[in-house]
């Protein structure tokens, strides 16, 4: 469906889940994709299941010098940057430091990359952020305060980095490995529980919002937007 030949692609976070989908379907569709994240283990690990010559380099978001150093090492065509695991819990309940490391994590590491990154005009740059920015959760208060700062993040720099364009993709419920410290039957019941509340009536796929990205990427009149991909979640 979407073709970016011999374009250059970044992946924040690409070594699993929603970014490592992503990086496949990117260098499916010809592109020349790096992924990066902290984990050199998984890095390397991923880099093979793409195939496609993809690349890839270790990265703190946290390290700002190893951010500009990366970000500015060549003009992308595309940056996309995948959601990071936060700590969570009620106002109340998440500890101080817990909360400001989640703050640090997703909303402060997206935003040195966007404002390190050279994209080439006509290029994108994607935030990857989350329906509890609309549909609120008592127990993931942060959470939804840091995706909804990610998409409005979007809205600013799609004007200052115009013709660059700059988006947000909101996934609802997504089946990735971020689950997989939960016992397997308790998470099946959860699916399921969630699924039946869905219009969609099924929880997401990593695949699902790599589409929505790569949508966003492909299409040269959308920016300043946030993609909600999340089964009817926000009006279940």
């Amino acid at each position: 469906m979407f073709s970016f030949p011999n374009q250059d692609v970044l992946v924040v976070g690409g070594s699993s889940g929603i970014g490592l989908a992503t990086a496949k379907a990117f260098a499916e569709a010809g592109a020349q994709v790096t992924i990066a994240s902290r984990s050199r283990d998984k890095l390397a690990a991923a880099a093979v299941e793409i195939g496609h010559g993809a690349q890839w380099a270790e990265l703190d978001t946290a390290d700002n010098a190893a951010v500009e150093a990366l970000l500015g090492s060549r003009a992308w065509h595309h940056v996309v940057v995948s959601a990071a695991q936060t700590p969570s819990g009620p106002v109340r309940a998440l500890a101080l430091d817990d909360a400001r490391q989640a703050m640090e994590s997703k909303f402060w590491g997206a935003y040195r990359v966007a404002r390190a990154a050279r994209i080439q005009d006509g290029g994108s740059l994607t935030l990857v952020s989350g329906f509890l920015s609309v549909r609120p959760s008592a127990t993931s208060v942060l959470q939804g305060a840091i995706n909804a700062a990610l998409e409005s993040l979007v809205r600013g720099p799609a004007l200052e980095f115009s013709p660059v364009r700059v988006n947000a993709v909101s996934p609802g419920m997504i089946r990735t490995p971020l689950w997989d410290g939960m016992d397997e039957e308790k998470r099946d019941a959860l699916f399921k529980a969630v699924a039946a509340k869905l219009p969609a009536k099924r929880v997401g796929e990593a695949e699902d919002i790599a589409n929505a990205v790569l949508y966003a990427a492909a299409t040269p009149f959308t920016t300043g937007s946030t993609i909600l991909v999340d089964g009817g979640g926000a009006i279940a």
